[in-house]
């Protein structure tokens, strides 16, 4: 087994810093949300969201070299098997490519398994309290906002069909987060053991009936977030946007605002 480092310090949850940040995050939302639905050419839009998809997925790859430096490496946060690690990658395809897998997972995990990262973060500083202050919310806020953008501002809409590969998805990092943790002893994913700090997987149980429960909420809550967008006729009958149909475009938001006016 591998000894982990333990921080020197952890944000205070609901502490300044922490309201702080999330009043930033629905002001970030607001303004995001606010300028892709107000623009009038939405090509442009997507050249701007796949420029930002590019500057996340550096970010990201450069975030993650740096945990894997000698100086700066250790077995609990090092590896990038969280699923919020994977989703940063998914995030930046989605922004990018606008490839319906990618913007589906974005959507699920984007909007409830990196909430708790919003509600209760483990944020333990090491190294350079700063620098983990800031990487780690520009990156999960960056995973909120995407997906919020793509569905709300550009029309992408979620199909049973993405619903039941994005499960698929799941219980598969899951498989290799809990391989992982076998090997190191590490708990990426909050899989293995309990969190060991307040998380919201706490209102669920102790390890592993809160896992049983965990996959009962997914289940009923990712049919809640996609039910909506499969029943509306106009939603329903969208062209879908990609070979597999995972999601459907309905229409451009920004389009049919100018039709409007």
């Amino acid at each position: 087994m591998f000894l982990a480092h333990e921080p020197v310090a952890r944000m205070a949850p609901f502490g300044a810093e922490h309201i702080a940040v999330l009043i930033a995050t629905v002001a970030i939302t607001a303004l995001a949300l606010a300028a892709v639905r107000r623009a009038r050419d939405v090509k442009a839009v997507e050249r701007w969201l796949a420029r930002a998809g590019w500057a996340l997925l550096v970010v990201t790859l450069l975030w993650t070299a740096w945990w894997m430096l000698p100086a700066y490496w250790h077995i609990e946060e090092s590896l990038p098997l969280h699923f919020t690690d994977v989703l940063r990658v998914v995030t930046a395809v989605a922004l990018i490519a606008k490839s319906g897998w990618a913007i589906a997972v974005s959507y699920f995990w984007g909007l409830t398994l990196n909430l708790q990262a919003f509600v209760s973060p483990d944020l333990g500083y090491h190294y350079a309290p700063g620098l983990e202050f800031t990487m780690f919310w520009v990156l999960h806020i960056a995973a909120l906002v995407a997906p919020i953008v793509l569905v709300w501002g550009l029309g992408y809409r979620p199909t049973w069909a993405g619903y039941g590969t994005v499960l698929a998805l799941t219980a598969g990092w899951a498989s290799v987060a809990i391989a992982g943790n076998a090997v190191t002893g590490a708990n990426y994913g909050y899989l293995s053991r309990d969190p060991g700090v307040p998380s919201m997987l706490d209102l669920l149980g102790p390890w592993p009936v809160s896992i049983l429960w965990e996959l009962v909420l997914v289940l009923a809550v990712w049919a809640a977030m996609t039910w909506p967008w499969t029943t509306g006729r106009r939603t329903a009958s969208a062209p879908v946007a990609d070979r597999l149909g995972l999601v459907r475009r309905h229409g451009d938001l920004v389009t049919e605002r100018i039709r409007v006016v």
